[in-house]
């Protein structure tokens, strides 16, 4: 593979790396004010709440509510720690393995981010803020985010059904009217 083009987030001078003033990415980082990175924890309440879906909760379909979290903050969002892993049976293999080491902590979700020291607060919060949003369990009854979430699943699946909300501006949705199948003939 060529690389000789590329610009990444690094350079290498004189045989050591540095990192050049861009955002996670690839965006340049605004001029003035140095990049500073910054990460922030926020526990994931599973003992509170050991039966809530807290990782589907923040990945959503195919990884969708996640990626918009990251894109809408440019912030970079891990889930770790015990049940970041969907299989349950790989997890434990990889438990004590190097760079799995947060296998054996709490699940719990990492923000990082990376940009000038005048905006890198205003950005984390950000991201903190719809993630503690997040992480607050709710009644399935009552939720719109699942809500939305299952709706945009069901759109990537082909499989979404509008309904109507009043049947008052709708046909009917009788199997007997002129829309839907016609009644069997009796012999008469």
């Amino acid at each position: 593979m060529d690389l000789e083009g590329w610009s990444g987030r690094q350079a290498e001078h004189m045989g050591v790396l540095q990192a050049s003033p861009m955002s996670w990415n690839g965006a340049p980082a605004l001029g003035g004010t140095p990049v500073v990175k910054k990460l922030v924890r926020l526990d994931v309440p599973v003992d509170k709440y050991p039966n809530f879906n807290f990782v589907g909760r923040l990945l959503g379909p195919r990884g969708n509510s996640l990626k918009r979290v990251e894109a809408t903050t440019q912030c970079r969002v891990y889930i770790r720690g015990r049940g970041s892993v969907k299989d349950s049976v790989k997890e434990e293999k990889l438990r004590d393995k190097p760079g799995y080491e947060h296998l054996n902590e709490a699940l719990h979700v990492l923000v990082e981010a990376e940009f000038p020291a005048d905006i890198i607060d205003v950005r984390l919060n950000q991201a903190v803020t719809i993630l503690e949003d997040l992480l607050k369990p709710m009644d399935e009854s009552m939720d719109y985010y699942k809500k939305q979430q299952l709706r945009e699943l069901a759109i990537l699946n082909g499989t979404l059904r509008e309904e109507s909300p009043s049947p008052h501006l709708s046909p009917s949705v009788s199997p007997f009217n002129s829309a839907g199948m016609k009644r069997p003939k009796t012999g008469r």
